[in-house]
């Protein structure tokens, strides 16, 4: 080959970085096809998930009333369990006790049906369709509709969500402005719920399951070993059963008898933790998000925003962030004469404002933010 290129008077070398120069320049064609600026860990997450996030738009609004069908069946079995099971249990130790806790039992029960109740039932709020809105800050792409701040798109919904924080599919709704606060106060009700019952319950399910139910009485007798006998007055008898070997099967024992309680019992404690670690955790998140004052895509969104600010040496500051007793005043509707009556107790009254237009740290009450100025 060398040769026959030397014939026609080519230079080898010349040759050889012509073919590197084509080689590089054809694998530099071929990586723009896949070439991506914004490409980071990231942005690979979000890809490798993509089939979860088009599973998520096309089949939660399908399995939404499904989803919440199982919550209330779950806790209907918790609570029938309860009654079953816990309420005798109690109720033989000491019967003051046990009106104690069925007051502080049925305060948490009304608490948790009435806000699970509202945070599926009440709309999270959208904007006024085929109106003009003037505090809107953008144009939504896929509704092609004034969006005003603190509003984003739902795709399960497939339409816009004022002050949206996500779509919940176990309440087969959108958390948004009107709704934030029962879901925030169901998730809250619900751990303490699922806590009472593990504090008041530990103890049963330490008799019933994991000690042998014949040890658990200390006061019965030792068994008495030899040939079984009957008492008269004058003698005692051999027992003739014993003699012909003709004895009667044994009765079931204790354990046997409770073999449904403890089934009932085990499952019981696993769903009390379950959901006490999984809603205890996610609701410590949302109550650092609302102290923060910041939605769950807000959260992402100032993260991102700190990061590039910082970049340029400059400091980002949430707008809606009033520091964190007036953020929970805000986010409970603690104003015009509302107390913590309103916390503690089943409550309808509607949020602060109407989420279209929301007062920023950067507004004209920046210096002495005032709760009244955002009354209804």
């Amino acid at each position: 080959m060398v040769k026959w290129l030397m014939v026609f008077g080519y230079d080898v070398s010349s040759f050889s970085n012509y073919l590197k120069w084509q080689w590089k320049k054809w694998k530099i064609a071929y990586q723009t096809f896949f070439y991506n600026h914004w490409m980071d860990h990231g942005y690979f997450a979000d890809i490798c998930m993509e089939p979860m996030f088009w599973f998520v738009d096309n089949f939660t609004k399908f399995l939404g009333p499904f989803f919440v069908f199982a919550v209330c069946a779950l806790t209907v079995s918790v609570i029938c369990i309860a009654y079953w099971i816990g309420l005798p249990y109690w109720w033989d130790r000491n019967p003051v006790a046990t009106v104690v806790l069925l007051l502080i039992g049925h305060w948490l029960l009304i608490n948790i049906s009435f806000h699970y109740y509202m945070a599926a039932s009440v709309p999270p709020g959208y904007p006024p369709q085929g109106a003009l809105i003037p505090e809107a800050a953008s144009i939504c792409k896929k509704c092609i509709a004034p969006k005003p701040p603190r509003t984003h798109h739902c795709s399960v919904c497939n339409r816009c969500i004022l002050k949206m924080d996500h779509h919940c599919p176990w309440l087969n709704n959108c958390i948004g402005h009107y709704n934030h606060r029962y879901f925030f106060l169901y998730m809250v009700f619900m751990v303490l719920g699922v806590l009472f019952l593990i504090v008041f319950g530990v103890e049963l399910a330490y008799y019933e399951v994991w000690l042998d139910p014949a040890d658990v009485s200390s006061d019965e007798d030792d068994y008495l070993e030899g040939h079984p006998v009957r008492f008269n007055n004058s003698a005692i008898i051999l027992v003739p059963e014993y003699l012909t070997g003709n004895l009667s099967s044994p009765e079931p024992t204790p354990s046997q008898k409770r073999t449904v309680r403890q089934s009932c019992i085990i499952y019981m404690a696993f769903i009390n933790v379950g959901v006490f670690v999984a809603l205890g955790s996610l609701a410590t998140w949302h109550a650092r998000l609302v102290s923060a004052g910041e939605t769950s895509i807000e959260s992402h969104i100032n993260k991102s925003e700190t990061k590039r600010l910082a970049a340029q040496n400059k400091v980002y500051v949430n707008p809606y962030n009033f520091g964190r007793r007036k953020n929970w005043r805000l986010f409970l509707g603690l104003v015009d004469g509302r107390t913590w009556r309103h916390v503690l107790l089943p409550s309808a009254h509607k949020p602060v404002g109407e989420g279209l237009t929301w007062p920023s740290v950067h507004s004209d009450i920046e210096d002495d933010v005032d709760v009244d100025e955002y009354r209804d």
